[in-house]
């Protein structure tokens, strides 16, 4: 039995993930922008909601706080993402960077990337991180979080950190016509928060469905990494422990 930690699981990929771990006999707490966007059917089964608007660092702060008074977690879950506009980089990319800095570090670490990282530019500097103005795109930022999943990986041996490409799945992001499986979608994220088996128990990979792949090589550069993480640590003023 696990407790996990799902951002973003008002809806979509997060929600569907927080449901199967429920029914799977998990503890889980679910999180969203606002209190009434809180899936009311898992907290009537029993899950604990935390609520903050990950696109603001200082309610970022405050949802790492709730979760911290919950106890600690076995897992987190980083799964809140937007796909388009000046949040990419405050929701997908200096969330997942503070929450991971600030939460009590669990034993396992998933990150939502997307097979679009790999037309995604390793250029950290001059970027706007407080979403004032648009200076990446969502190849940019899930290129980022893949490489900060990586970095974690590196810095922190006894954590086991991934990241998952969930496919282009039918969600309100992915769109009606998404034609991978929604189901699929999620599999993996669960199943690397959660499962025994010795291959979800490995660090530093990429998944899809299941199975490892390669990652745009600029993940791996530690040199990509260490200016990623200096500037996500100048930008909030918390540094990665």
């Amino acid at each position: 039995m696990a407790r996990v930690f799902v951002t973003g699981s008002a809806d979509g990929l997060g929600l569907a993930a927080a449901r199967t771990l429920l029914d799977e006999g998990h503890e889980v707490v679910v999180h969203a922008r606002r209190r009434e966007r809180l899936p009311a059917a898992l907290l009537d089964r029993g899950a604990a909601g935390v609520v903050g608007d990950l696109s603001d660092v200082d309610q970022t702060r405050g949802v790492a706080g709730q979760v911290n008074d919950l106890g600690e977690m076995d897992a987190v879950i980083h799964n809140a993402g937007v796909y388009r506009g000046a949040l990419v980089l405050p929701v997908n990319v200096v969330a997942p960077y503070l929450l991971t800095a600030l939460v009590r570090r669990p034993a396992r670490l998933v990150y939502l990337s997307s097979g679009m990282h790999r037309g995604g530019r390793p250029k950290p500097r001059g970027q706007d991180w407080s979403g004032r103005r648009v200076t990446a795109s969502y190849s940019d930022s899930k290129l980022f979080v893949t490489a900060f999943a990586a970095a974690v990986a590196r810095l922190w041996p006894h954590v086991c950190s991934n990241a998952v490409d969930p496919g282009w799945v039918p969600t309100k992001m992915g769109g009606p016509g998404a034609p991978d499986d929604l189901r699929l979608g999620h599999l993996t994220q669960e199943w690397l928060a959660t499962a025994d088996d010795p291959q979800a128990r490995t660090t530093g990979g990429y998944w899809y469905h299941r199975q490892r792949h390669d990652p745009h090589p600029a993940v791996r550069d530690e040199r990509f990494q260490d200016e990623l993480l200096a500037e996500l640590a100048a930008f909030t003023g918390t540094s990665l422990a």
